[in-house]
């Protein structure tokens, strides 16, 4: 409990008991308790709203969308990559055999 141990609880009471007085002692427990729980109230309606909010936002979201696909690449540019390919290597067969003949 908040790091405090039972010997240090007693001290504290015990002082409270003698700064406060007996008599005024158990009305202030009272009013305490009351003020605890009215905060734990608030913190419970504040933590309720949040998630209705969230909720709501939610709900309000439009959903994602979806990546296309990839469109396919169309037969003329995919068959001209091979034949530019070739053309390449032609020439360079073409030029290795020209300088290996001189």
């Amino acid at each position: 409990m908040f790091g405090i141990g039972m010997p240090e609880l007693i001290i504290i009471m015990v002082i409270a008991l003698i700064v406060i007085g007996p008599h005024k002692l158990p009305d202030l427990a009272k009013s305490l308790g009351k003020g605890l729980a009215e905060f734990k109230k608030a913190s419970e309606d504040f933590q309720q709203n949040i998630r209705e909010e969230a909720r709501n936002n939610e709900e309000k979201a439009e959903p994602p969308q979806q990546v296309a696909a990839p469109a396919p690449e169309p037969e003329h540019v995919a068959a001209a990559a091979p034949a530019e390919h070739d053309a390449v290597e032609k020439k360079d067969a073409t030029e290795k055999k020209d300088t290996t003949s001189a």
